[in-house]
């Protein structure tokens, strides 16, 4: 059985809507699927009724925003973007939906201030970040990235990342998200198994350290991602070794987002007992064909 539990669409930072990420997938010879959009779970009844469609069994999840506090080698504090993929919440629960509004909002506002810095540099407007984003969506970096390109200004998502949209850009904004204490708590109550995503992927600035990934078992993480193509082997080797003594769940997944990253439907995967552990936990039920 293959399973891939970590993708995005349309309704978040995807190139691909919530049906044909499913209907791919099928393609790709998975047989498990979750979609795990940014902060939402609004593509989750169209991936359902696309599940059933083509024969694949469909996990609702979403990946959501937090940070963490890390202390650094210069001996200071600094706050670290933690991403948990929370899987088989109540995605009506109104606790996590206001939280995860908040979040939402302040993404969009982000948006907009990130660009109103370029465009005092660059021939980018407003208009041209909508242009690239569908009705409804989560609005980040990703689809300032898109704009970048489309304008002209840089040739791709990753040279936009790797410049003009990096944390050590003049142009960069942070974006509100809630301590990951809090925010297991609020997908714990929900119903939902919250899975760290990609906790040592470097490429993307700071990341956690063990005490902080202890920190947050104690506080109700259930799994870590580990076979993500952003880790190293040798990173994948501790994580494993990590999970063990904490007793966490691991998973491997794609990080898939269409044409947006070269990452591929089921170049990593769950296995089958790590998927019923999930399942079990959560309040939420599993979608088959």
């Amino acid at each position: 059985m293959r399973i891939d539990l970590h993708t995005h669409s349309t309704a978040s930072d995807g190139t691909d809507d919530p049906g044909q990420v499913v209907a791919y997938a099928a393609a790709a010879g998975l047989d498990v699927v979750a979609l795990t959009d940014h902060d939402t779970a609004q593509g989750w009844p169209q991936a359902s009724s696309a599940a059933r469609e083509h024969g694949v069994t469909f996990v609702p999840g979403a990946e959501l925003s937090g940070h963490v506090m890390v202390r650094g080698e210069d001996d200071r504090d600094h706050r670290v973007p933690v991403h948990l993929l929370s899987y088989l919440h109540d995605g009506d629960d109104p606790a996590l939906v206001a939280e995860l509004e908040r979040v939402r909002v302040d993404r969009r506002e982000r948006a907009r201030t990130i660009i109103g810095r370029l465009a005092a540099d660059y021939p980018l407007t407003w208009d041209d970040v909508v242009a690239r984003t569908a009705p409804g969506t989560t609005v980040g970096r990703p689809h300032l990235a898109d704009a970048l390109v489309h304008t002209g200004i840089v040739a791709n998502r990753e040279e936009a990342f790797a410049t003009l949209l990096h944390p050590s850009s003049p142009y960069y904004v942070g974006h509100y998200s809630p301590h990951v204490t809090d925010l297991l708590a609020l997908v714990r109550a929900a119903g939902g198994v919250p899975v760290i995503a990609h906790p040592l992927a470097s490429v993307r600035g700071r990341v956690v350290d063990d005490a902080a990934i202890a920190a947050m078992t104690e506080a109700g993480l259930a799994g870590v991602e580990v076979d993500h193509r952003e880790h190293t082997s040798s990173q994948r080797a501790h994580l494993h070794g990590l999970a063990a003594r904490l007793g966490l769940l691991t998973t491997g997944s794609s990080d898939y987002h269409g044409d947006g990253k070269p990452n591929r439907l089921g170049e990593n995967t769950t296995s089958p007992e790590v998927l019923d552990a999930i399942v079990a936990a959560g309040r939420g039920t599993v979608v088959a064909p």
